[in-house]
């Protein structure tokens, strides 16, 4: 019997790429007499004629799910609502832009039927098309979060990815709020295959990534897997409490032994900005992880799901 591959994709104003890409996959999927596919469409409170395009999909193709969220709750939460459903033998997550080519499916379903991984991952090797400070930053990202967390996250790592039935379930078992799909999938571990390609450009719209967002999302990355942070503002605050014993003794033998008083207004207002500051920073960075679990512990939903075309829906997750 043939095996059943499960294909999440996210979906936010997608109208122009979405029967591109659709035309895409049903392609590939003829490519693999060994395979069936079905299409995991998730509608993120898309603005623009996505719902639509899926709903004529759905109709003309009856391998193809549609889920319509009732608002923009984000990509994480599409990737968890595909995870949800997913019936397949295999799952995959890809963007509808078709900057994940479905052509690379057939040799990630080898590796995986080998038997020799369960996951098969596709990395970058180059960013063409990609403004130079953008890519610099994104690899100090990856850099810096291999070194301070367990997430093993590889320079130039997407979201697409063909994962066993298993690997699926253990994700779904991460169920937190603020998700980081790229280091629950490093985190989780399992045997990974990192296929390599270059970067393909969007078939058409535009990205819903900017710079702004990206360094939120990397600094939620952070915080939700690694505590470093947290030592770092610990051992700022032991520096900061030495430094100022260190001044207070050299302000008191000097008062003593030589009966100057301290002077200099502007040495005494720099030093308290900078010691106000760190206290900032300090506080910040610990108000970032309050904030995550002020998130968590109210247990809101992942998302709401407004309309589907599937009979086992859960609205609700």
């Amino acid at each position: 019997m043939s095996d059943l591959i499960s294909i999440i994709v996210p979906c936010f104003n997608e109208e122009k790429s979405l029967r591109l890409f659709h035309e895409a996959v049903k392609k590939t999927e003829e490519s693999m007499p060994d395979c069936r596919f079905e299409l995991l469409l998730v509608n993120d409170g898309s603005k623009d004629k996505t719902l639509e395009v899926m709903r004529e999909l759905a109709a003309e193709d009856s391998t193809v799910k549609y889920f319509s969220f009732s608002r923009n709750f984000g990509k994480e939460a599409a990737m968890y609502a595909g995870f949800c459903h997913v019936q397949g033998d295999y799952a995959a997550v890809m963007d509808a832009d078709l900057q994940d080519p479905p052509d690379l499916l057939p040799e990630m379903y080898r590796l995986i039927k080998s038997g020799e991984y369960d996951s098969v991952a596709a990395r970058r090797v180059n960013r063409e098309g990609e403004p130079p400070i953008r890519s610099w930053f994104a690899r100090r990202f990856y850099g810096l979060i291999n070194r301070i967390s367990d997430a093993d996250i590889v320079d130039g790592a997407r979201d697409f990815r063909l994962m066993k039935r298993e690997m699926v379930d253990a994700i779904l078992a991460m169920s937190e709020t603020k998700r980081f799909s790229k280091g629950i999938f490093g985190w989780i571990g399992f045997r990974t295959y990192w296929m390599p390609y270059k970067n393909v450009e969007r078939v058409a719209g535009e990205t819903k990534w900017n710079f702004w967002s990206l360094f939120n999302y990397a600094i939620d990355g952070i915080v939700n897997f690694s505590h470093v942070p947290l030592d770092i503002a610990s051992w700022f605050g032991l520096l900061m409490t030495f430094v100022s014993f260190l001044a207070i003794l050299f302000i008191v033998v000097r008062r003593l032994l030589f009966g100057d008083p301290v002077a200099g207004w502007a040495s005494t207002v720099c030093i308290i900005t900078f010691i106000g500051g760190i206290q900032l920073l300090c506080l910040g960075i610990i108000g970032k992880y309050l904030a995550t679990v002020y998130l968590e512990v109210k247990n809101r939903p992942h998302y709401i799901i407004s309309e589907s075309n599937s009979e086992d829906v859960k609205k609700i997750k």
